[in-house]
């Protein structure tokens, strides 16, 4: 994956997240009989992230992440492609998760991607719209992500957000500010905990 693009109208109530990274299979599962990616985002316990004893490098848990975000959306929309299986999948839920279409197979031959496309809730956030303060924190998370994603370009509205690793995210804070005696701040430790 080298590019993610996040879109937010704040005035159509719609966020969108694209990524040029692996598509998810397009295949039925052989269990569930279903597509994978109605499972990952349409099916509630139906993660591989049960086991407590095996070590993992993951922030998810039980597969709640993305299905949380349908069940908060009056409308969320999956669409994924795959080269590797060769197909392309599309599939909408609306009215909080409670309804879906049937998922649009389609014969795939490009580069893979996954972008999802929601409308919050927002009644149920007793909100009216997706206010500035969130728009903010929203950003805010997408120059997070350009920051610890090296090689990664990051656009936000259209736009390539100036970040291109974690020091230029850093630089964003500290370069040309001065500390509470007047002297320029610098970095002088970078640490990665594992």
């Amino acid at each position: 994956m080298n590019c993610i693009k996040i879109s937010i109208d704040p005035d159509s109530n719609i966020i969108s997240i694209w990524n040029n990274g692996k598509g998810i299979p397009v295949v039925e599962h052989k269990v569930e009989k279903m597509y994978v990616p109605a499972l990952i985002f349409g099916q509630l316990l139906t993660s591989s992230n049960y086991d407590d004893e095996e070590k993992k490098v993951t922030g998810g848990r039980n597969g709640y992440g993305a299905k949380l975000c349908n069940i908060f959306s009056t409308k969320f929309t999956v669409e994924t492609a795959c080269k590797e299986y060769k197909h392309s999948f599309k599939q909408t839920w609306t009215n909080n998760m409670l309804k879906t279409t049937d998922p649009k197979i389609k014969f795939f031959d490009g580069d893979d991607y996954t972008c999802i496309t929601f409308q919050p809730d927002l009644a149920k956030f007793t909100m009216e719209k997706l206010d500035k303060d969130i728009v903010a924190l929203l950003t805010r998370r997408a120059y997070d992500v350009a920051g610890s994603c090296k090689g990664v370009k990051v656009l936000f509205n259209g736009k390539k957000l100036p970040v291109n690793g974690f020091r230029s995210y850093v630089d964003l804070y500290v370069k040309d500010k001065l500390d509470e005696t007047g002297v320029a701040l610098k970095v002088i430790h970078e640490v990665a905990i594992f």
